[in-house]
């Protein structure tokens, strides 16, 4: 379905307000991901164009290549993952089980909304053929890692427990959540909301048992 969006280069007064050109850029990555889902990454970018309603110019101005928008549709899913994510600055308020429990939930809650799924599954399918999408998809998978390894680090010091090395404990715990997805995602599975917890909880319980080894 065609998408117009308020073009600000047709404009013959004034200058877009900040808010404006926002809205555009959100409509641009919207329209975008339903382009790269129905024609698969090969989509051109006039095709993009032609969808959103938009000039050239208003999109080559934004993302100077399919590439680079592919990689800010990536980067919006990590900001609204971040913006739910219960580390951060409030780590201080859960302890470690808790803290990865909940980290690992949500993650994987979020990712089974349809636009992630869609996402995931044109970056499966198509990285061979396109190996930006594979680094795209590495990049998204090391900001887990950072985040991760950053409370792991945090309650080591706080609890007064050492931990050798963090980034390697985040690293299986993200391989081990992408597991798990990975399966529910390929099989088209419906998984319940206890049964996903319960993995998690059995998950990480299992890590935290060789917490001495870190």
């Amino acid at each position: 379905m065609t998408k117009i969006i308020p073009d600000p280069h047709r404009r013959t007064r004034g200058r877009p307000s900040a808010e404006s050109m926002a809205l555009i850029e959100r409509e641009i990555l919207h329209v975008a991901l339903d382009q790269f889902v129905e024609h698969g990454y090969g989509v051109s970018m006039a095709q993009i164009v032609k969808a959103a309603g938009i000039s050239k110019t208003t999109l080559y101005s934004r993302f100077a290549s399919k590439e680079e928008l592919f990689r800010a549709i990536i980067r919006q899913q990590i900001e609204r993952v971040a913006e739910t994510m219960p580390l951060g600055s409030s780590k201080a308020y859960y302890d470690l089980e808790e803290g990865l429990e909940n980290y690992a939930n949500r993650t994987l809650e979020i990712s089974l909304e349809s636009s992630f799924i869609e996402v995931n599954r044109l970056i499966y399918s198509e990285a061979r053929r396109f190996p930006e999408l594979g680094v795209a998809a590495a990049e998204r998978n090391q900001v887990g890692i950072e985040q991760l390894s950053e409370f792991i680090r945090y309650r080591a010091e706080a609890d007064g427990v050492p931990c050798k090395d963090p980034t390697t404990v985040a690293e299986v715990l993200l391989f081990l959540m992408r597991g798990w997805y990975f399966n529910a995602m390929l099989t088209n599975s419906v998984i319940p909301t206890p049964d996903r917890e319960d993995w998690v909880r059995r998950s990480i319980r299992t890590l935290i048992a060789s917490r001495s080894e870190w």
